[in-house]
């Protein structure tokens, strides 16, 4: 690939612009706001003038609800030779443009399985897709030529490529994104109107299940809308999992012993869903999950902390698995939980505590 179009230039069509472009293609940007083309330009994404004659490959980065339009009007002024979009819904946009009777066999559509909480041009970055499944929905009429493009994009951007059927795609990310964007901002909606001495509580267990809450609601409205039906089946499966909570917390309630003890049976249950649930959430590169150990360590809010712990292990010889930071409420302090493997966790204690760090028990 040597020249490419993105047609789009928000968070998505941006960073796979400037991925593209960091690698050496000639990369032409156009959206229905110019202003958003020319700061994705102005970021090093590419160029906002039009090309002189087709690219190889143009990449739709639009909304769902504009993809086959966006599509259709690229394909029928032919200013590629082949085509792929980036939305988040596959099955829809494929039929749509069915109906208008296109030729496919140079589209193939597509998902990179990555985002962030902000939209828009600056919130872009060129590895934003790096280790991230990106799925392909290619079918029979696809042309081979088409689908090494594809796969070459997605090398280019540095991700995993995992090829699957349109509908199961939809039907996929409506489990593991769709669904729980919404039961997210359910909790969060809690929030709202809660009083500021109960806010203030909050640790980091509500900060994970709120954290995608805070994204662009016209965004998901669009995503939404263009795969309703999975996502309704989802939440009615999770809808008949809460009235059975419910019923088992009111049973709690009861004087009777035999109604407390069918409450706690129906708790554990969940929770015991849950953790089965759980472990099959991919770990770290995609592979099985692994357990970890945590080593607790109290730093002071100051410029550089992270850096030294981070150097500090590093000089132990142990490798950081995972990482995460609470803060303390009302306080410049915070506790880093750092997430190593088992047997390297007495090292990494002993070579911080050596270090003069105070470690959590």
């Amino acid at each position: 690939m040597r020249t490419a179009l993105v047609i789009g230039t928000g968070l998505i069509g941006t960073s796979a612009a400037l991925a593209l472009s960091q690698r050496g293609v000639i990369v032409h940007l156009t959206d229905h706001d110019p202003e958003q083309a020319r700061t994705a330009a102005a970021l090093g994404a590419g160029t906002d003038q039009a090309p002189g004659g087709p690219v190889d490959l143009a990449i739709v980065a639009a909304p769902p609800a504009h993809v086959a339009a966006t599509l259709a009007d690229a394909m029928r002024r032919g200013v590629a030779r082949g085509y792929l979009d980036v939305a988040s819904v596959k099955g829809g946009p494929r039929r749509e443009l069915e109906a208008l009777g296109l030729d496919l066999s140079a589209y193939i559509g597509s998902h990179p399985m990555s985002g962030r909480e902000k939209s828009g041009p600056l919130a872009a970055t060129g590895d934003l897709f790096e280790g991230r499944p990106w799925v392909l929905t290619p079918t029979r009429d696809t042309d081979t030529e088409v689908l090494n493009l594809a796969l070459e994009l997605v090398s280019h951007c540095r991700a995993v490529p995992v090829v699957m059927d349109a509908d199961a795609h939809d039907r996929a990310v409506a489990l593991v994104s769709h669904m729980p964007h919404l039961v997210s901002s359910m909790v969060a909606a809690r929030l709202e109107n809660a009083e500021e001495a109960a806010v203030r509580l909050c640790g980091q267990g509500i900060r994970d299940v709120t954290r995608i809450a805070a994204s662009d609601p016209r965004m998901w409205i669009d995503i939404l809308s263009a795969n309703p039906g999975p996502v309704a089946d989802l939440l009615a499966d999770v809808s008949a999992d809460l009235d059975e909570t419910v019923q088992a917390l009111r049973a709690l309630q009861s004087s009777d012993e035999a109604k407390r003890r069918e409450g706690a049976g129906g708790i554990e249950d969940v929770l015991r869903r849950g953790n089965a649930g759980q472990v099959r959430v991919p770990g770290k590169h995609g592979a099985a999950p692994l357990t970890y150990e945590t080593v607790a360590v109290l730093i002071d809010d100051q410029p550089g902390q992270l850096a030294r712990i981070f150097a500090d292990a590093g000089a132990a010889g142990v490798n950081i698995e995972d990482v995460r930071i609470e803060h303390a409420t009302g306080q410049q302090a915070g506790l880093v939980q750092l997430m190593v493997d088992p047997k390297a966790a007495p090292v990494l204690s002993t070579a911080l505590r050596e270090r003069g760090w105070a470690l959590r028990q």
